[in-house]
């Protein structure tokens, strides 16, 4: 390839913009906040790779939860990329040899994307993971119409649940807590990223909630409980279930999934909502045998996600991010190089 090859001059962002959609894009929520992602900016091309060294072995044996995360940061990458004026078009899975080689970017000029997209990517830095109680979601007829058309795209499905599931939920989550009570690779490993303070992954010890808020939550993924507190001690969750599914399972499912995900959060995010993702339920056969009853069609179930209203004086603090250039690789493509 010469400097005047037509490919060589096609327009890509500068590095100043990649850099700053990156950073918005490593808000993404991920699992127990391990930011499992790396990205290669190659002077052309984006790559988005699975960290090797972020993966949950006792939480996360088939690296499906590794890879809903990566789901996510990938939508949320092209997000903040639209909000910056450029479409990407992205190869999902595109080396069947590296199954942590996750997808590919290239981008083209993009300065009118539907006003959804840039209402989404502005609030990213809004959206937070909200383990208290909540109150119930106004008008939600509306708001689920909306996610089943962002999450439709995706080939993923998004199903309210029936109130009376929350009990049901309820239970398989405390089943899935108990067969891990006494599984000591399994809490040594949530500890690790669980309950520290001055840290920029994991959930810190500001995000965890005590065992009296968490018995008013009911649908939550058991982390070590905080020191006693109260808040939002009027309420007991009423906050409504969504469940994402996929028709098959799989590394290409997972991911879009994870892409769902991410547009799903970010539009409660933007119409004031509070959401919380639960992936902990899907990942037992039997939880997801049990969840995958509960919908109206066939399906595989891979995320439930808690949506309601929080009370403004008890929102949680967003929980830190690791710096850009701990994931990020920016490579210089000498000219002439291809």
């Amino acid at each position: 390839m010469t400097a005047t090859d037509p490919v060589a001059t096609l327009p890509i962002p500068d590095q100043p913009t990649v850099r700053t959609a990156l950073r918005l894009a490593g808000r993404a929520p991920s699992i127990h906040n391990t930011q499992p992602w790396r990205w290669v900016f190659d002077g052309r091309r984006l790559h988005l790779y699975a960290d090797p060294d972020r993966v949950l072995p006792a939480a996360d044996p088939r690296g499906r939860q590794q890879l809903i995360s990566c789901g996510a940061v990938l939508h949320h990458a092209r997000t903040a990329f639209a909000l910056a004026g450029w479409h990407t078009d992205t190869e999902r899975l595109p080396d069947p040899h590296r199954p942590d080689h996750l997808a590919d970017i290239d981008f083209r000029p993009w300065p009118d994307p539907p006003a959804g997209v840039p209402r989404r990517a502005r609030a990213i830095g809004e959206r937070y993971s909200d383990r208290l109680p909540m109150l119930p979601p106004p008008d939600f007829d509306a708001t689920a119409r909306a996610l089943r058309g962002l999450a439709g795209p995706h080939h993923v499905e998004s199903d309210v649940l029936p109130e009376e599931a929350r009990a049901r939920l309820a239970e398989i989550s405390e089943q899935a807590a108990e067969a891990h009570r006494d599984d000591l690779f399994y809490q040594r490993e949530l500890n690790w990223w669980t309950g520290h303070s001055d840290v920029v992954e994991g959930v810190p010890e500001a995000a965890l909630v005590s065992a009296e808020e968490a018995s008013r939550t009911g649908v939550a993924r058991a982390f070590p409980a905080a020191a006693h507190s109260a808040r939002r001690s009027e309420l007991t969750d009423a906050a409504r279930l969504v469940v994402l599914s996929c028709a098959s399972e799989g590394h290409a499912e997972w991911l879009r999934t994870g892409e769902a995900l991410s547009a799903v959060l970010l539009e409660c995010a933007a119409s004031g909502l509070s959401t919380c993702a639960l992936t902990h339920l899907t990942e037992p056969g039997i939880g997801r045998r049990m969840i995958a009853a509960m919908l109206p069609h066939p399906a595989q179930p891979e995320v439930v996600i808690r949506i309601g209203i929080a009370p403004d004086d008890t929102r949680p603090i967003p929980t830190p991010r690791r710096p850009l250039d701990d994931y990020l690789e920016i490579r210089t493509m000498p000219t002439g190089t291809p």
